[in-house]
């Protein structure tokens, strides 16, 4: 436990910072897993819906500096290639 007020504070920004991280992080995984469902469905319509919403949360989520973004374009292309490959 942290005994010296420096460093109970550092302690208090990291739980701040984590919540603040697993939010992005799990509405950011929570979107990518409905544009999946889609995909083994074959859905071809609900995965395009879902497509543009998981790809704005991908970026939200790189520029909040949860994951990289080139950890998020690759994730974007991959869902994107996906989708594209479904039958109309």
């Amino acid at each position: 436990m942290a005994n010296v007020a420096s460093a109970e504070k550092r302690n208090r920004q990291r739980l701040t910072r984590r919540a603040r991280n697993l939010y992005h992080l799990t509405s950011m995984r929570t979107q990518v897993k409905k544009v999946r469902a889609a995909i083994t469905a074959k859905d071809a319509a609900a995965a395009k819906a879902a497509l543009p919403g998981a790809i704005q949360i991908i970026d939200k989520a790189a520029q909040k500096g949860v994951i990289d973004k080139k950890t998020a374009g690759r994730k974007v292309s991959r869902l994107t290639v996906a989708v594209n490959a479904l039958p109309a």
